[in-house]
């Protein structure tokens, strides 16, 4: 390219959910110039009404910075996006993408960059349901980060940041792809392009089943999870129920050790404790029946033993319930 050349601009981009993984990507997007707009709930706590007053207070592991934000709780704030990211929990999937529909560019790319394997199908479900036709695209993703909201509008990145993208069996959504991969690759954001993104999908669903719920009971960091002898035996007893259910669901899982994977991903992580975990301390509901719980309906239904997993998942159920009661 002539050094003269100005960079392609920015395409507009819709942040839907102001959590941790939101504020994350989205925060990266910022930083980076790119015109961002978050969509969240009302309401005088919520992380929105924080990131329209004070901005987004972006800790990383190597910068510290203040981002100002552009913020609404308005779906139709939506509509000029060219990509809109999903990053709410699962179970306000299908919720949030009917509240979009109406106000979707046809042109427009739904990026899910969320826990479990379903996503996608829900996403275009919600919006078939609410008469989008044609649809959208919408593509799935794996996210690898590590991060907290400790208070609204305040991001601490702990690790990684990371995310992995693909067509699936579908080729004509390469272009799309590849838009979105030149998107946060162009703001200092690895995206890697898989042709097996239904593999690795179940790959983090392993590694979620393994280390969310016991960091959720055990109230520790993955780095400590990962040190135990004793523990590393659950989550790997999880990791092989989840690897079961997956080849017996047809998934082409990658040829490769799970379980030392996961216990050098957990001491990558060191102090950070799950989503799961943050969600039973603030008495917020968890996607434990989008990960655990999955396995244990999906192993029911293929004749699969899930016993850990079921375990796990009734645990955590136990203690959101004991929270609320609380």
């Amino acid at each position: 390219m002539d050094q003269n050349t100005s960079p392609a601009p920015w395409p507009r981009v819709a942040v839907i959910g102001a959590g941790a993984v939101g504020c994350f990507f989205g925060g990266k997007l910022v930083r980076a110039e790119c015109p961002v707009t978050f969509i969240g709930r009302p309401g005088p706590l919520s992380s929105v009404a924080a990131l329209s007053r004070d901005g987004l207070y972006f800790e990383g592991l190597e910068f510290q910075e203040k981002l100002r934000i552009d913020a609404s709780t308005d779906a139709s704030a939506v509509s000029a996006a060219e990509i809109v990211l999903i990053c709410v929990k699962t179970l306000d999937t299908a919720a949030a993408a009917a509240s979009l529909a109406p106000h979707l560019r046809q042109d427009a790319i739904v990026v899910s960059l969320q826990n479990g394997v379903e996503n996608a199908a829900v996403i275009r479900d919600a919006l078939r349901s609410a008469g989008r036709s044609p649809l959208p695209v919408v593509l799935p993703s794996v996210v690898y980060v590590a991060a907290a909201m400790p208070a609204p509008g305040h991001l601490k990145h702990n690790g990684r940041g990371d995310l992995i993208i693909g067509p699936g069996a579908d080729p004509s959504l390469l272009p799309a792809i590849d838009r979105v991969a030149q998107l946060f690759t162009r703001a200092g954001v690895p995206c890697r392009i898989s042709d097996n993104i239904d593999g690795e999908l179940w790959v983090k669903l392993v590694w979620n089943c393994a280390g969310n719920a016991v960091s959720a009971l055990g109230r520790a960091s993955y780095g400590l999870a990962g040190s135990l002898e004793p523990i590393r035996r659950v989550m790997a007893a999880a990791a092989e129920e989840v690897s079961a259910v997956a080849r017996a669901s047809g998934v082409r899982m990658p040829d490769t050790d799970l379980i030392a994977m996961g216990v050098k991903l957990a001491a990558s992580l060191g102090p950070a404790t799950s989503s799961t975990a943050q969600d039973v301390e603030r008495g917020r509901p968890t996607e434990i029946d989008s990960l655990n719980g999955f396995i244990a309906r999906r192993g029911a239904e293929l004749g699969v033993p899930t016993p850990v997993n079921h375990t796990l998942w009734a645990l955590v159920k136990l203690r959101e319930a004991s929270t609320r009661q609380q």
